[in-house]
């Protein structure tokens, strides 16, 4: 009952004139964004069709060429026919029970509201393991810092970069190893990105929001680009101990920057099915998620590890 009463008064003392009322309408969990659809190549993901499908893909031959003198004898070259392969072999599933009782009696859609944050949940996971994934696919010119040995990026005192001069270093290398400027990618965590903003607020306008496409799907944090890079934000980072927030070695956040052709990923989800369960009175619901990703060119893709000062 929400109701105190006054002492000694004794009319209705139980409160049962006062029924509990459950709200139609149930409050769901806050949900990270979700950045890989963004920044991987889906180019393969129609050949995939099942569990342990492979794709072979080839490469572009690297042709050479030689200088020539009049009269000189040509030889041609033998062109390298050499693949790389993409292959579905993650798997992720979940699976809950609807008991009878629940379906009769109870005023939510249980199977619904659950099936829901499932769908959800399989994306969350495979965002964040393919973005561990691809923080170790750079090469060693690309790579930044390490766990144990991370950069210092701040804005005063010691440090090794600002923020912008991040994107300005990531840039260069980029350059220097032909990535093509468009389709470049940059994904940093909430703290980075406050540390932008404290350097440069105009570059960091979070009011935008282009045609179909919103913050909360895909962590988009500004209008145009940042030194050629499309910007994004994401909670499901690598980071190592406590993460970046920190003035110690052992703690450390890191930062992927790429572009869209360096890592392929394939994904389905080949089962959603509803079956009887064999020890209640219920319906067990279940899905599972199948899908692959693998770096073509790790040339094109950067780690960063930092921490602040």
């Amino acid at each position: 009952m929400a109701f105190t009463a006054a002492a000694g008064h004794g009319n209705l003392p139980n409160g049962a004139f006062s029924p509990t009322i459950f709200s139609a309408k149930a409050l769901k969990q806050f949900r990270k964004t979700s950045v890989i659809e963004d920044i991987t190549n889906s180019d393969y993901f129609g050949e995939i069709k099942d569990y342990g499908d492979t794709v072979k893909i080839i490469k572009e031959p690297d042709i050479q060429v030689q200088a020539y003198t009049r009269g000189q004898q040509v030889i041609a070259q033998n062109l390298n026919d050499d693949e790389t392969s993409l292959t579905v072999d993650k798997a992720n599933y979940w699976a809950f029970v609807v008991d009878d009782i629940e379906v009769k009696q109870s005023h939510v859609n249980w199977e619904d509201l659950a099936s829901n944050r499932a769908a959800y949940k399989l994306k969350d996971a495979y965002d964040a393991e393919v973005l561990t994934y691809m923080a170790t696919q750079s090469n060693t010119t690309n790579t930044l810092g390490a766990a144990g040995s991370p950069k210092v990026v701040a804005l005063s005192g010691t440090y090794d970069f600002t923020p912008l001069a991040v994107l300005n270093r990531i840039n260069r290398l980029f350059d220097q190893q032909n990535v093509p400027t468009d389709s470049r990618f940059f994904v940093a965590d909430p703290f980075f990105w406050e540390l932008m903003g404290d350097e440069s607020s105009k570059m960091m306008n979070r009011d935008w929001v282009g045609p179909g496409e919103t913050e909360i799907r895909n962590g988009r944090v500004s209008d145009g680009k940042i030194r050629n890079f499309t910007c994004y934000v994401s909670n499901n980072l690598p980071y190592n101990g406590t993460g970046p927030d920190s003035n110690s070695n052992s703690n450390s956040g890191v930062l992927i920057a790429g572009h869209m052709s360096a890592v392929a990923t394939a994904t389905q989800i080949t089962k959603t099915e509803t079956y009887r369960s064999p020890d209640t009175f219920g319906d067990v619901v279940r899905g599972m998620h199948l899908y692959g990703r693998k770096c073509l060119r790790p040339e094109a893709i950067s780690a960063f590890t930092y921490r602040r000062n």
